[in-house]
């Protein structure tokens, strides 16, 4: 399956809104939603709230959906998330279908006065909200004197069917862990030798028999490669820094300042940009090959209508078979 990606950090609630209409129309079959405080750039200058807009989004379309969400007591108390996503089941069955959980970033916890917890500390509080998030769906009293607090939390609001809870993960390592309890894995399009050395250690950890899922981030535009690779250099190239700068930055200006020495060039290194579409289908059938039962497509630019309409009609057809 094909999914698109509404980034909540470049555009308003209300142009996603527009987009996921858009992306229906033109044969996408479901949608991946971000879930941020701050954007990554001043450039992008956007951050709606994601779980207003899903029900919102869900309203208007009859795709089904799934979210990230950081169950760690920061931004989120675990029963929140909890609550929306009982919510958002009860009021759309069967189409609101995963959370995809981390530990965080900086970027969106810290604001919240709770201070930023060591990667150790963030998984303990992942796991925690996660454990937690289950006893609620199955209509326990939830009290803890742990790393997350609670006391006598129950949900009353419980639809039949609930969304499944999968782990979101940048690395081999995190991903390893995450095999044993996460119902399935989320992860970044990365080089293909690491996005499989993260796959094989997300199956050696426990997830053997687990779906596998991809956020595939791309570069296309009407006019040359070239403003293709410039498009996601001006909106993404917080992409170049590594895994402990996204993680602990806590401002966009702050990842304006880490990137301003990002050229062109080196932000495209490794990055699928083409006008083409037959470089498209290659690069995501590669992708498809490794095993990925869904694959959410990210177009880095602003031109989201246009890349909408152009992969719906030009790159869709050969990516997906058709329903009897």
């Amino acid at each position: 399956m094909i999914g698109y990606h509404a980034s909540h950090e470049q555009f308003s609630p209300a142009d996603l809104a527009r987009f996921v209409r858009a992306a229906e129309a033109a044969n996408f079959g479901a949608v991946m939603s971000s879930d941020h405080l701050a954007p990554w750039s001043v450039r992008q200058g956007n951050s709606g709230f994601a779980w207003s807009w899903l029900g919102a989004a869900m309203q208007a379309t009859a795709l089904t959906f799934g979210s990230l969400a950081i169950p760690t007591d920061g931004r989120y108390h675990p029963a929140l998330i909890a609550q929306a996503a009982a919510t958002l089941c009860d009021l759309f069955p069967g189409r609101f279908r995963w959370i995809a959980a981390g530990s965080g970033e900086a970027l969106n916890e810290r604001p919240v006065g709770k201070g930023w917890p060591d990667k150790h500390e963030r998984n303990l509080r992942l796991f925690e909200g996660v454990s937690m998030i289950r006893k609620l769906w199955r209509g326990e009293t939830v009290s803890s004197t742990s790393l997350i607090k609670a006391e006598n939390l129950k949900l009353w609001s419980l639809p039949s069917t609930l969304p499944k809870i999968y782990g979101a993960a940048l690395s081999a390592e995190t991903a390893r862990w995450m095999g044993e309890w996460a119902d399935g894995l989320i992860t970044v399009r990365s080089s293909p030798e690491k996005t499989r050395e993260i796959i094989a250690a997300f199956r050696e950890g426990g997830g053997e028999s687990k779906p596998v899922i991809l956020q595939f981030q791309l570069s296309w535009a009407e006019g040359t490669r070239e403003q293709a690779v410039k498009d996601g250099w001006d909106q993404w190239r917080c992409c170049a820094l590594d895994g402990d700068q996204l993680a602990d930055l806590a401002t966009p200006e702050q990842f304006d300042r880490a990137t301003a020495a990002v050229t062109l060039e080196a932000f495209d290194e490794g990055l699928c940009a083409s006008t083409d579409a037959g470089d498209h289908i290659d690069w995501i059938r590669q992708y498809q090959a490794m095993g990925f039962s869904e694959i959410y497509l990210h177009n880095r630019g602003r031109n989201q209508l246009e890349f909408i309409d152009f992969f719906g009609r030009e790159v869709l057809p050969a990516l997906v078979k058709p329903t009897a």
